[in-house]
């Protein structure tokens, strides 16, 4: 009898499915979520710490806009220099005669003036001497008085677009012939509400 057509029958059980092999993706991090979610908050720096960075930041700008926009307010020229060695004293006393405009917008209050020399080795500074001595220094010195102008004065206002004339007179301690071979003199002029001051080189 044909098997296929006995009805009393049992047809053989199907084969149980082969077990599968788990995908082999090979050695690494493992992904946890939780950790991945709290990363963000543990790689900020602490608060004291960034608002320092930003304060130092802030001020740093600060500054430099400050740097970067002052500018002195004022330009002119030394019209002429007179020296003469003080005997004894390897000095000299200097007649610086300027001729000073301000180029600001508003008025130059002169606060106080220097006179600086530079010469191959060294840069000397002095601070310009009282108008009340200038009498008693030409005297003493004739050759001081050569083109020289009336005492250039602190507390001196000159209005936007405005000039003035005046000298001023220093010492160095240097001798004539140091003097002589310098490499520029300037006369520095400083004002009261202003961070720069003028310089005006020869």
């Amino acid at each position: 009898m044909n098997p296929e057509s006995d009805p009393t029958s049992v047809p053989p059980p199907a084969p149980a499915p082969r077990p599968r092999t788990p995908l082999d993706i090979g050695p690494g991090v493992g992904i946890n979520v939780q950790q991945d979610m709290a990363a963000p908050e543990r790689k900020l720096p602490p608060i004291k710490t960034l608002l320092i960075a930003i304060a130092a930041l802030a001020i740093a700008v600060a500054i430099y806009s400050f740097t970067a926009r002052a500018k002195p307010q004022g330009a002119g020229a030394i019209q002429s220099v007179a020296a003469v060695e003080i005997p004894g004293q390897n000095a000299m006393l200097v007649a610086i005669t300027v001729n000073f405009q301000n180029t600001g917008e508003k008025p130059f209050w002169i606060h106080d003036m220097k006179g600086k020399l530079k010469t191959a080795s060294q840069e000397y500074s002095d601070e310009a001497a009282s108008a009340v001595d200038f009498e008693r220094y030409f005297q003493a010195f004739p050759a001081l008085r050569q083109n020289s102008l009336p005492a250039l004065l602190p507390e001196t206002k000159i209005l936007p677009g405005g000039s003035v004339r005046g000298t001023m007179i220093v010492s160095f301690p240097v001798k004539q012939d140091e003097f002589d071979k310098r490499q520029s003199i300037s006369a520095v002029i400083q004002p009261y509400d202003q961070p720069l001051p003028v310089t005006l080189t020869k």
